[in-house]
Formats: C-alpha cells, structure tokens, sequence
C-alpha cells in the first residue's frame, strides 16, 4: 500500500441562512451548482433529489470524483452540505475548498460548523 497516497479531503458544512428563498429554490441551486461543477472541471455521473412539503430539499450529486450532497431546512434557517472529491490522479482539496467558499457565499451563510477530514 502507498502510504503517500492521501484519498481525498471531505469538508462537512452546517450553515445559518437568512433568506429562505435559497433553503427552497432547488432548482436555482441546482443549475448554480452544475455550473460551479463544470467551472471546477468535475464530471456529473447522477443526480438525485427531492423536495418536501416544508420546501426544503434534499439534492446528491454522484461525481466521477465523488459527491456534493444538500439538505436544507427552510423551518430552521440552516443546512447542511457535504463535499467530497478523491485524489485519485490529482489531489482535489483546492477545489473541495473552492467550492466551499463558493457556497458560503451563494447562500450568504453563516458557518455554524465546518470539519474537513483528510482521508
């Protein structure tokens, strides 16, 4: 086994959202984050969501690299969001971070709890 070889890096976001328009405008974010997934040079594999009669969502995005997943709770004002890329041919934290940022932003958040696990 390479112990060099590090599989990826997992950063786990829990974020306070003032405007509830973006906790239950799924296809909004969607297309935003297609987008930022395009722009970052990551391949879609699948996706799979569902919106609640709250009008939060839950969206997954299967990457080639790994996943982004969303769930949002428009009732508490939060989220949480979870991305993943492996290192498989190049390493991907710069863009797990990127894209990170990307959402904080998106969502004018407020970060209540962030981990990041090196794998």
């Amino acid at each position: 086994m390479n112990e060099q070889y590090k599989p990826g890096t997992h950063q786990l976001l829990t974020l306070q959202v003032n405007d509830i328009n973006l906790l239950t405008d799924m296809s909004n974010f969607l297309d935003f984050t297609i987008h930022q997934i395009n722009d970052h040079g990551l391949k879609i594999v699948g996706i799979s969501s569902h919106e609640f009669d709250s009008k939060g969502f839950t969206v997954a995005i299967c990457l080639m690299e790994s996943h982004i997943c969303i769930h949002t709770w428009p009732e508490f004002s939060q989220l949480t969001l979870d991305i993943y890329l492996c290192n498989y041919l190049k390493d991907n934290t710069k863009k797990v971070l990127e894209l990170g940022e990307v959402f904080k932003h998106y969502f004018d958040a407020s970060v209540l709890n962030e981990t990041i696990v090196n794998r």
